[in-house]
């Protein structure tokens, strides 16, 4: 006798899941999938990353992990941060372009603070979500913000933690160049988040009868 064809794990997960949940799973994957092609397409242009001083590099790439965990919450932000530091590793592995690049090969380096990143950003957003009357745009501002900070932060001090880098390079980069990345972050958040939640107006003849 044959064997019945074994179902996909998607449709096995969906299978225990209500209607509004198979929903927000299948938004939430799908969100996580349009910003992890979004950072990939931002590495490989290397529109994502700009040139330092010191043979070093930046990144704006954090920009879609941040959204991606305002719009669809922890799950996204975890994968979207995981696609972006595997992104990291294997770009540093097989095309260094600086000093710092090979210690992006370690995943403490180049993969936990993009995945701390994501969940940090999420967490951020809900707990200014629960502060009644809130403005909404200045929250997605703030979490932008904040969400950047994580990533710069995190991956400075393992620099310090491997000796990569001193406490003084440490607070150097921290002004120079994480606290206006982190502005930027915010207003690119704020402004992408807002247009994607801005309420639809329905049409005029919507309501009319056909």
């Amino acid at each position: 006798k044959m064997c019945p064809p074994v179902p996909p794990p998607l449709t096995i997960i969906l299978r225990f899941m209500n209607k509004t949940n198979q929903r927000n799973f299948i938004r939430s994957l799908s969100i996580t999938a349009a910003m992890g092609a979004l950072i990939i397409v931002m590495g490989l242009t290397h529109i994502g990353f700009i040139p330092w001083f010191s043979g070093a590099s930046i990144t704006i790439m954090q920009v879609p992990v941040i959204i991606a965990a305002i719009l669809a919450g922890k799950f996204s932000g975890f994968g979207t941060g995981l696609i972006f530091g595997v992104f990291s590793l294997i770009q540093a592995a097989i095309a260094p372009i600086g000093p710092l690049d090979p210690f992006f090969v370690n995943p403490l380096v180049s993969i936990l603070p993009r995945v701390l990143m994501g969940l940090g950003t999420y967490f951020c957003y809900a707990a200014f979500n629960k502060i009644n009357n809130f403005p909404k745009s200045l929250n997605y501002a703030i979490s932008g913000f904040l969400g950047s900070l994580i990533n710069t932060c995190l991956v400075l001090l393992t620099l310090v933690i491997l000796k990569a880098i001193d406490f003084k390079m440490f607070l150097a980069i921290l002004v120079a160049n994480g606290l206006l990345e982190a502005a930027a972050s915010a207003i690119i958040t704020s402004l992408v988040v807002s247009l994607i939640k801005m309420p639809k107006k329905k049409s005029k003849f919507s309501d009319e009868e056909v």
